[in-house]
């Protein structure tokens, strides 16, 4: 029996308190620019100044979303500005999905997932940065992985909300689910995001989603970007095993962070991703209560994980945790629970902390990740 530990998230402060408050996706102090890429133009939105040899925070949207819709309410919420005081932001919004984008001309070819990632690096050029920390969610997700695989020098970590790391996943399940009853690009993306539970019971929640997919994005470029992701091939990762192939096993060498609610569509797509990484520099964070946008009906929850995982990277080491109970737990084997603290120390400067998660110091190297249960 391994000891494991168990992070319990409370004292949550749900951001939607009212229908329309969703659709409050503001932007503050940004400047926006349109990059030239070998694939295309893509419009970006940096949120403050880089802050010297430190990375900069990079985000990527899912489908039928832009970085307002789903990023805002994250970014937004009281208890980041903490981080953002620290970091830089900058969101990547995929051709032809931000706010008033232009429908493509007729035949455009629209870029493949692997040319979305194959994007970033002239964004990086073009902004001057040095490196990222990656914030993704769905198709964003998968592209900051494929980011990542190919430039792993530019990602010092990564975190991945809903991630699919399969060719066919969840979503061509969705798809498939309502293609004999609907041929609305609203509902298939509706089906992605969210879980039926949701879909049934969150009215408020759905309705907002509903309306901004509809009405916000251009349904053109819309069906483009989604006939992109889901022609999208396997990341062809696999974990690695000391003695076996941990020397030429392709994964992701930076530290990741994996989330999903416990009713997203998406759960079973990232215990497989989770399965597939290097046990020593991942994390899997299951959200109670939560659904496929856990950034925006829980950002309290994930701002508090976020803070960990970039504690464990070196970086904020005083930074206040105040929604954290820490317990002791036992569990048996399981891929996906466990972790081994030699990244977390190895990264770590001497004098910091990361509070709460430092106890996972106890635990003794082994083939696992450490779940989060919150």
């Amino acid at each position: 029996m391994d000891e494991l530990q168990d992070v319990q998230l409370t004292e949550i402060k749900p951001l939607l308190n009212d229908k329309n408050s969703a659709r409050n996706f503001q932007d503050f102090d940004c400047q926006e620019h349109d990059v030239e890429t070998a694939f295309g133009v893509v419009h970006v939105t940096l949120r403050g100044t880089p802050k010297g040899n430190r990375p900069i925070i990079l985000t990527y949207h899912d489908i039928g979303l832009n970085h307002k819709s789903c990023f805002n309410a994250f970014f937004n919420f009281e208890d980041m500005q903490e981080i953002t005081h620290h970091f830089a932001v900058c969101h990547v919004d995929a051709p032809g999905q931000q706010e008033g984008a232009p429908p493509f001309p007729s035949g455009f070819q629209y870029p493949t997932v692997d040319e979305l990632a194959e994007m970033l690096p002239a964004v990086l050029t073009h902004l001057s940065l040095r490196s990222i920390i990656g914030i993704g969610v769905g198709a964003g997700a998968y592209i900051l992985s494929r980011f990542a695989l190919n430039h792993p020098d530019l990602v010092e970590g990564l975190v991945l909300i809903n991630i699919d790391p399969c060719a066919k996943g969840w979503m061509d399940w969705a798809a498939s689910k309502l293609s004999g009853w609907t041929t609305n690009t609203v509902d298939i993306v509706l089906a992605h995001l969210f879980g039926q539970e949701e879909l049934q019971a969150n009215l408020d929640l759905i309705q907002t989603y509903r309306l901004h997919i509809a009405q916000d994005i251009n349904q053109e470029n819309l069906q483009l970007f989604l006939s992109s992701y889901n022609s999208r091939r396997d990341l062809d990762i696999e974990r690695p095993v000391l003695g076996v192939n941990e020397n030429t096993a392709k994964t992701l060498k930076c530290p990741a962070l994996l989330v999903v609610g416990d009713n997203s569509p998406a759960v079973e797509a990232v215990v497989e991703c989770n399965s597939r990484l290097d046990p020593a520099n991942t994390t899997f964070l299951k959200m109670a209560d939560c659904g496929g946008l856990p950034q925006v009906v829980q950002p309290g929850k994930l701002t508090e994980a976020f803070k960990y995982f970039v504690q464990g990277m070196g970086y904020m080491p005083s930074a206040s945790m105040t929604r954290l109970i820490r317990s002791r737990t036992h569990s048996s084997s399981s891929a996906g629970s466990g972790e081994s603290s030699q990244t977390r120390s190895q990264n770590s400067k001497p004098g910091e902390t990361t509070t709460g998660m430092h106890e996972a110091a106890d635990i003794r190297d082994s083939p696992q990740t450490m779940e989060v249960s919150c």
